[in-house]
């Protein structure tokens, strides 16, 4: 497993696909945060991190997809997905070293934005005038989050050869379960049981976790969207044997 691990994250990084994943987070959510005047912080007049904490994820569903579209569909294009599966290694040890390589490009992306916690909590009146623990349980849901779509893009990428396939795939899965599910459960045509559909979204969890309130149920929720596609991905991968 740390072998594929090593092996995603060396490829990541010598075809500069790890900077450049890094360079276009942190410049896109940086203009959010800092410059567009409609979301400047500098401009909202509270020491809130709202903006990042909100954008995030619209910016996630795209950049995931981008990161995880070639971890299996690029072995299968280029015929070396057969050797791969014949290493002495488990079909969940390929799939969690894929897995953990692409969230730990998620985690190094999203670690850089830290400095603008400490900008606010120092520009902040009174100094360190900010919500720490909800910055904190929003942190928390952003790295789940990032579980979360790298799980679905590693299953999109395992169900075909076609990058650009798997790219849309995986947008659409993560979008659907992101706020899909909580736009399908306004529908009137669920009456009283819209509260129950929408916390089959994230969104509904994320939200949750950003109070600053670190609930069991929402840790269990994100862990399990992940071992649900991981399972699949391995599915998928068995079914080539059969």
């Amino acid at each position: 497993m740390f072998a594929i691990l090593q092996k995603e994250l060396r490829s990541f990084f010598n075809a500069l696909v790890g900077y450049i994943v890094m360079v276009v987070f942190l410049t896109g959510v940086g203009l959010f945060m800092w410059v567009f005047p409609e979301t400047d912080v500098l401009n909202y007049g509270f020491a809130t991190m709202e903006t990042l904490f909100s954008m995030t994820p619209f910016v996630y569903l795209f950049l995931i997809p981008a990161i995880t579209m070639r971890t299996f569909a690029e072995e299968k294009k280029a015929g070396t997905m057969e050797l791969l599966l014949t290493r002495p290694l488990t079909d969940f040890q390929i799939i969690i070293g894929k897995y953990l390589a692409s969230w730990l490009l998620v985690i190094f992306s999203l670690l850089p934005t830290l400095i603008y916690y400490f900008s606010i909590v120092e520009l902040g009146t009174p100094q360190g005038n900010i919500d720490t623990a909800a910055v904190v349980g929003s942190y928390i849901g952003l790295f789940l989050l990032g579980g979360v779509f790298t799980s679905i893009g590693i299953f999109a990428s395992a169900s075909t050869d076609n990058q650009i396939v798997a790219f849309i795939l995986a947008v659409f899965f993560c979008f659907m379960l992101y706020s899909g599910i909580s736009s399908l459960a306004q529908l009137s045509l669920w009456e009283g049981s819209a509260y129950i559909i929408s916390q089959l979204g994230i969104d509904f969890h994320y939200a949750a976790m950003g109070k600053g309130l670190i609930d069991s149920r929402n840790l269990l929720y994100f862990f399990s969207i992940i071992v649900i596609f991981l399972y699949l991905t391995y599915l998928n991968l068995r079914s080539r044997k059969w």
